[in-house]
């Protein structure tokens, strides 16, 4: 029984240093990598690069291998996934999953309302169906959908326009018949609301 602990302390402690050298290894890629654009903390200060934080590990693990694919098109995002392991993609994902991102503040309020309508019941004259029918209520999304609360509103509108254009073509089925669907001014309010989304 004695020799049986020993055994098990002894794996114990190897494991230690190895989920350390794991966290080390994904902050290096962070500090190496995505600080640039996304920050540390995936709360990118730029509305060009998207908002990581708490992002939903699996669904940037996947955008990061459709980077590395090329079904995601980036000509900045391809180099930097190139070389990632998936068991990497996945620590990255898990990493910007645990940071917080607070909505914004967006001062139009006749604005914020027009896009808190769509958000939340879509425009039955157009067809166009709700975000929150597949986001949630308080876009926080899931595993296989991303959190869109908190994303700057200059993202999603780019987002939202390369859908529609089918620029950008991967997770297209639904969202270019969403997106075909958006007039230019419920593009920009729905992205105005998401953004003040915690």
């Amino acid at each position: 029984m004695r020799q049986f602990l020993t055994a098990v302390a002894l794996l114990a402690a190897a494991v230690v240093p190895a989920k350390a050298a794991d966290q080390s290894r994904v902050e290096a890629i962070v500090s190496e990598r995505c600080s640039l654009c996304h920050g540390m903390k995936g709360d990118s200060v730029s509305a060009v690069f998207p908002r990581l934080a708490g992002q939903h590990w699996e669904y940037v693990a996947k955008q990061l291998a459709e980077f590395k694919s090329g079904k995601r098109k980036s000509e900045t995002m391809q180099p930097q996934a190139e070389n990632l392991t998936p068991a990497e993609m996945q620590a990255l994902g898990k990493y910007f999953e645990s940071k917080q991102v607070p909505g914004r503040q967006i001062r139009d309020a006749e604005l914020l309302g027009v896009g808190k309508y769509i958000f939340q019941r879509g425009n039955p004259f157009s067809g166009l169906p709700a975000c929150a029918s597949c986001h949630g209520d308080n876009g926080h999304g899931t595993a296989q959908l991303p959190r869109l609360a908190g994303q700057h509103p200059r993202y999603t509108e780019e987002q939202i326009k390369q859908f529609n254009t089918r620029e950008r073509n991967n997770d297209n089925a639904v969202m270019h018949t969403v997106a075909s669907k958006l007039t230019e001014l419920e593009t920009h309010a729905v992205a105005a609301y998401i953004a003040t989304l915690d």
